[in-house]
């Protein structure tokens, strides 16, 4: 092994060809990506060709070897194709003579995962063999595919009619397979070129071969005892099955023809060997054995005289098991059919016993198949005692075929029980295989999987499960599969080296749950002479209820209804139950003397209890400390790192609404608590009772629940569908009686921060019933029960849907500049600062706020410890919002500050003139006159000293040089005089540095229009106005005398022959001169 700084991890990506080769130098590691396919990265050497010998990977250093634990065909078969070297044929592990620098790989080659490489030294290396010559390739496995041959470094498809069966013999004897299966053209895709020569009719060679790997047992009594062995790529070697259960032994067994399996343990030896183990994939036996080293080998005892065939599990889930079936035994190496005839309970007890199974369940003619030849001949005379069945007497007679009846199906129970209890049903679980009864471990267990172990041994619900420490001792171990599928325990154990914990378990044996979604719900049934009988609604009430609850160690009764999970089954209690409430057991509650036999369709009970907590010391039952009430006592609960999801989980089993307030309590001393680690509630199917372990502590847990008040199918705990409770029932509420200022109480009420979309129909459609009367909140009341109503009464929504809304998350920055920087505070209750968030986390805050990413996240000091939230380690990576996250972090004085991208505010652009050049001629908009002078001035709200203004526009002849200091938060850019090219849009954007970053923000843009001056003023004055006054002079001049002509002309025609007083008598032409003469010298 490399000592410590000498190694490293490097992540490969086999998408594309699995390689990031580590670079070595100098003690400094380092990473290459190669993003692309590249097979001079690989080599294989040491072989009789290119294509066999020991796999070498390259570096910078040079070449190295390759090795890893486990070693496929199937990783084989990815390289083989990557060196271009056709199928894999084999894959081996060797050991070297000496250690050596090698690649060691923690993970398969060729998946779709990032892979894992580091340096070590070790003898271990990798050999491969490919054929070269000939490939399958498209098929479902390794030995099935559209045959290709190589020639000349081109691979081509075969005709089919080139090719019979002697030829696929062939090839699959090269490719390592076995016998040819099929032989047919087209099942594996269309020829591809080239193809050697043409196909003229027919497709492409499509073949499948069939494996050549078997097992086999050596070393014991029998052929069907010892040792496993397996030989695979024509090498048998011990096989390496650390984990393998009933079920992986039993198809041994079969494979053998060897019956079922029996017993089955480990041995070990010193040193370790070459050895072939199998594991879990999808393709074939051969694809998935892989070449590992090894010291443990697996012995197998087979039971070769009876088994129990096509057998599935009794109840709703189907699976194949080991202890149901229909029965055959074997004589003379052939198996036979027994008819029911012939068989009875007493002989079951003995089928069931030798098979390591337990009692006798079910015996029933016809239920796994029908009789097939040949059949036993004689009937089996069993005591029940016998240890095999062909120990049992039989009979005289001779028979060849069952006359009436079918063959005998058989179903025996687990070999299962409780030991060192109060009753059968109560006590440490202990499990037989083979011949040896042993105790269960402890671990992988909790309530929902123990209730299987109740059900098995029919005695009711679980009450209790719990671990108890002994010391080391041989135990079983129960596999995964089990815990997930609920199945028979026989074919899910293996041995265990050593345990210190044992699984212990208490039933209830005369009440159960059954068809419920929790074991605290279901359709009440009660036990008595060994029959469960289901209960009639009339013959039950609420007290009735209060005991079955206590009794299944549940909380208190929730919903009490007929039909809820299922109609009754035969057949009925009796008798009404008339419980004072306060009994142990609901047997020990009187019963009516009346008897009844049927219940009415749709009456069967069907109960649901909370869980055992409970809320005490608060302002109603939903706000309190926590209890919780485990293996009888009633406890303080301390919980780790809780947070408001956990929460959540306890408000609603409470029915109480959402979670509001987690936190938590000092006390003065310490006391026994109940310790709840918040993960544990999470984790996959476990129950509430799971997770208490008792402790000391003198911290408590305090939860606040909304109460009447929730939000359902939401993404966050501020979001969801609005339901109301009123007398124990949750109602929707209608879209149309909801507004804003309804939604403002409800996001105060839930300790969320404002609304943000009020929407009907976003999170569901509307569920009866709905809330019957329309919410009127000022906004600022505290509850929205407390808000007005009117009188008006509705029982469905006309229009629109049920209210959706989500809230915003109560989180803020203060103490800072801007809203976007500052310390960060939650509300979960009451506003807390938190102690600490990477910068991630952070970012998640500002975006949150509408603020971009966070840039900086620094810790403050505080003179004095107050109240924070913490932050759980990774919550948010996960997804959560920060409020999800935040756990009572006690007491402390370092707080968060938190710098945003978006903490500056936007400046303000605007522009002045100094010759009246500027007008605005839109919003946001301004024009200029060509040839004048103006200024564009940028300010920002003061918020941080200095910084600097850049003028940007988006005109081409515009320079980036327009940058000025802030002084007094602004900065003026001036235009003497103003050009075509100065039109444009413009904006002010403000830099500042703040922390040691450097932040900007840009104003709204200003759009500038350049245009040509309006004619001067004095102008119009001095030259137009006087032209003006001429011509409307010279024009009323012309009018007038071309009027007056006209008026003369009019009255010489009246005077002519009349005689002038100063000459006489005067001529028509004399009398106009002196007229004109006149007014000439009158105007004068």
């Amino acid at each position: 092994m490399l000592p410590a700084d000498r190694q490293t991890d490097v992540h490969l990506d086999v998408d594309q060809l699995l390689l990031l080769l580590l670079l070595w130098s100098s003690g400094n590691q380092a990473e290459e990506h190669y993003d692309s396919p590249d097979s001079s990265h690989f080599r294989v050497v040491g072989g009789a060709s290119r294509c066999a010998g020991v796999l070498e990977m390259h570096d910078w250093e040079g070449w190295r070897p390759l090795a890893k634990f486990k070693w496929t065909l199937t990783e084989a078969a990815f390289l083989c194709q990557q060196l271009d070297c056709g199928s894999a044929v084999s894959a081996e592990l060797r050991e070297s003579s000496s250690d050596r620098d090698v690649w060691w790989m923690d993970s398969d080659l060729g998946s779709k995962h990032f892979q894992t490489v580091s340096t070590k030294y070790s003898n271990i290396i990798m050999e491969i063999t490919c054929s070269d010559s000939v490939r399958l390739v498209n098929g479902t496995t390794l030995c099935s595919g559209r045959l290709e041959v190589k020639s000349s470094q081109i691979w081509s498809s075969v005709c089919e009619d080139d090719f019979d069966l002697q030829d696929a013999e062939v090839v699959c004897r090269e490719l390592g397979c076995g016998a040819p299966l099929v032989l047919q053209g087209g099942l594996y895709g269309e020829v591809e070129d080239p193809v050697r020569n043409t196909c003229s009719t027919g497709g492409a060679v499509e073949l499948t071969c069939s494996e050549l790997e078997s097992f086999r047992l050596v070393g014991g009594a029998s052929r069907c005892a010892g040792t496993l062995e397996m030989k695979h790529l024509g090498e048998w070697r011990t096989a390496y099955a650390l984990s393998w259960t009933m079920k992986e032994t039993s198809d041994v067994c079969k494979h053998l023809d060897c019956g079922s399996s029996f017993s089955f343990q480990h041995t070990y030896l010193f040193d370790g060997i070459p050895q072939w183990m199998l594991y879990s994939c999808l393709s074939t036996l051969r694809d998935c054995t892989a070449s590992v080293f090894s010291n443990i080998m697996l012995n197998i005892t087979c039971l070769d005289s009876v088994r129990l065939v096509n057998g599935f599990q009794v109840g709703e889930r189907v699976n194949t098991t080991l202890c149901s079936g229909r029965l055959e035994v074997k004589s003379n190496q052939s198996w036979s059919s027994v008819c029911e005839d012939d068989f009875d309970l007493q002989d079951a007890e003995v089928v069931c016993r030798e098979l390591s199974c337990g009692a006798p369940l079910v015996l029933q003619g016809g239920l796994y198949g029908e009789v097939e030849d040949p059949v036993w001949t004689r009937e089996f005379q069993c005591r029940g005692d016998e240890s095999a069945l062909l120990d049992c007497g039989s009979s005289g007679s001779v028979r060849n075929n069952c006359s009436t009846g079918g063959a005998v199906e058989l179903t025996c129970s687990d070999p299962l029980r409780l030991v060192g209890g109060a009753s059968r049903c109560a006590g440490t679980v202990e499990f037989k295989l083979g011949e040896d009864w042993k105790q269960v471990s402890g671990y992988i267990w909790n309530l929902r999987r123990a209730a299987v172990i109740c059900e098995h041994l029919d005695c009711g619900a679980i009450l209790s499960m719990q671990t108890i420490d002994v010391a080391n001792s041989e135990a079983w171990l129960i596999s995964e599969d089990f815990v997930r599928s609920g199945f028979y325990l026989k074919e899910h154990a293996f041995s265990a080296d050593a345990s210190n914990k044992l699984l212990d378990v208490t039933c209830s044996d005369s009440v159960r749950l059954v068809n419920g979604t929790d074991l605290c719900s279901g359709r009440l049934e009660v036990k008595s002479s060994q029959i469960w009988s289901s209960v009639c609604e009339d013959d039950f009430d609420l007290q009735d209820a209060e005991v079955v609850c206590r009794e299944l160690s549940c909380g208190a009764p929730l919903v009490l209804q007929g039909g809820l999970y299922g109609e009754e089954k035969d057949p009925v209690w009796t008798r009404e139950f008339q419980c004072r409430g306060d009994e142990s057991a609901l047997l020990d509650c009187g019963r009516s003397g009346s008897v009844r036999n049927t219940c009415s369709p749709g009456r069967a009970l069907g109960l649901t209890c909370s869980e055992p907590v409970r809320l005490v010391g608060g302002a109603s039952r939903c706000a309190g400390t926590l209890e919780m009430k485990h293996l009888g006592d009633w406890k303080l609960v301390y919980g780790s790192e809780w947070t408001l999801k956990e929460a959540a989980v306890i408000c609603e089993h409470l029915d109480c609404g959402s979670a509001v307030y987690i936190g938590e309590r000092k006390m003065s001393s310490h006391f026994s608590v109940w310790d709840v680690r918040g993960d544990c509630i999470h984790y996959d199917d476990n129950d509430l009772r799971d997770c208490p372990e008792p402790d000391d502590s003198n911290i408590i847990l305090n939860i606040t629940c909304s109460g009447p008040v929730r939000l359902v199918n939401g993404t966050t705990q501020c979001s969801g569908r609005l339901e109301v409770k009123s007398s124990q029932i949750w109602s929707s509420v209608c879209e149309d009686d909801f507004d804003l200022q309804d939604a403002e109480v409800v996001c105060r009420e839930l300790s969320c921060g404002a609304p943000l979309v009020l929407q009907g129909g976003l999170y569901g459609e509307v569920e009866e019933p709905v809330w019957t009367r329309e919410f009127q909140c000022r906004g600022d009341e505290s509850a929205l029960l407390d808000c007005g109503s009117p009188g008006s009464v509705r029982n469905t929504c006309s229009t629109g849907g049920a209210v959706e809304l989500t809230c915003s998350e109560p989180v803020r920055l203060v103490g800072g500049a801007s809203r976007c920087e500052g310390t960060v505070e939650l509300k979960l209750g009451d506003w807390r600062p938190v102690g600490y968030m990477t910068l991630e986390e952070a970012s998640v805050v500002c975006e949150s706020l509408d603020c971009g990413p966070a840039v900086s996240s620094r810790l403050g000091t505080l003179h004095s410890a107050i109240p924070m939230w913490h932050m759980k380690s990774r919550c948010i990576d996960y997804g959560f919002y920060p409020v999800d996250c935040a756990t009572d972090g006690g007491l402390s004085n370092k707080i968060l500050n938190v710098t945003c991208s978006d903490l500056l505010v936007q400046p303000i652009i605007s522009v002045s003139s100094f010759m009246n050049g500027v007008s605005r001629i839109q919003q946001q908009g301004f024009q200029v006159y060509r040839g004048s002078n103006f200024a564009i001035s940028c300010s920002i709200q003061p918020q941080y000293p200095g910084g600097s203004f850049q003028l940007s526009s988006s005109t081409s002849d515009f320079t980036s040089n327009y940058t000025q200091p802030a002084v007094n938060h602004s900065a003026y850019f001036r235009f003497p005089v103003v050009e075509p090219a100065h039109q444009g849009n413009y904006s002010c954007v403000y830099r500042v540095k703040v922390f040691s970053y450097e932040f900007s923000s840009e104003s709204r843009p200003l759009s500038l229009t350049v245009s040509d001056p309006p004619v001067p003023r004095i102008l119009i004055i001095v030259v137009v106005l006087p032209l003006f006054l001429l011509l409307v002079v010279f024009g009323l001049y012309y009018f007038y005398k071309v009027t007056r002509g006209k008026n003369q002309e009019t009255l010489s025609k009246k005077n002519t022959g009349q005689v002038d007083g100063n000459c006489g008598v005067c001529t028509a032409d004399e009398v106009p001169a002196k007229e004109e003469a006149k007014e000439i010298e009158e105007s004068l």
